[in-house]
């Protein structure tokens, strides 16, 4: 089976000259190890030293001599906007509380949808839309495998304070 062990950054190389792409939604984006199948039905085992985000650009060098473009596929998001840039970041610290990953955009915060955020979010003055659209989260400080709702953790907070995320 075709195989890489490395990932080629967006804008590192030309994407034409990819031969492949392959259209993956944010999970799919954060892996080491997995075999993926291409948009086009060809297979090829991801083999990382370690997890790593795929952004949207990046590409793939298989062992067969052929590159596949990762495509970072659309999903169902919370699209935030805020009255003014004060609100929106507060809104943003409510979020980062939360420890949810989330991918800035001027303006605007995008989210993977959740509707007890949304609720949240409305009882705080958020300018709401439900969205179609990649994601792309910052990485942040607690890394990008917080992204898992099924990941459990604690936190502790230097002020004596110690939670847990479900």
């Amino acid at each position: 089976m075709r195989h890489t062990h490395n990932i080629a950054a967006a804008g590192s190389f030309s994407p034409e000259s990819a031969q492949e792409t392959v259209t993956l939604d944010f999970d799919d984006r954060f892996r080491r190890r997995k075999v993926f199948r291409t948009d086009s039905g060809g297979e090829f085992l991801l083999d990382l030293p370690e997890a790593q985000v795929l952004r949207d650009g990046d590409g793939l060098p298989l062992s067969d001599g052929s590159l596949v473009l990762v495509r970072a596929a659309a999903e169902p998001l919370l699209e935030i906007q805020a009255d003014t840039p004060e609100h929106l970041m507060r809104l943003a610290w409510h979020l980062g509380n939360r420890h949810l990953p989330a991918d800035l955009q001027g303006g605007k915060i995008l989210i993977r949808f959740d509707h007890v955020i949304e609720r949240m979010l409305i009882g705080l003055g958020a300018r709401l839309a439900k969205v179609q659209a990649p994601f792309n989260p910052e990485g942040g400080a607690y890394g990008e495998h917080n992204r898992n709702p099924e990941h459990q953790h604690g936190h502790h907070h230097g002020d004596g304070h110690h939670h847990h995320h479900d």
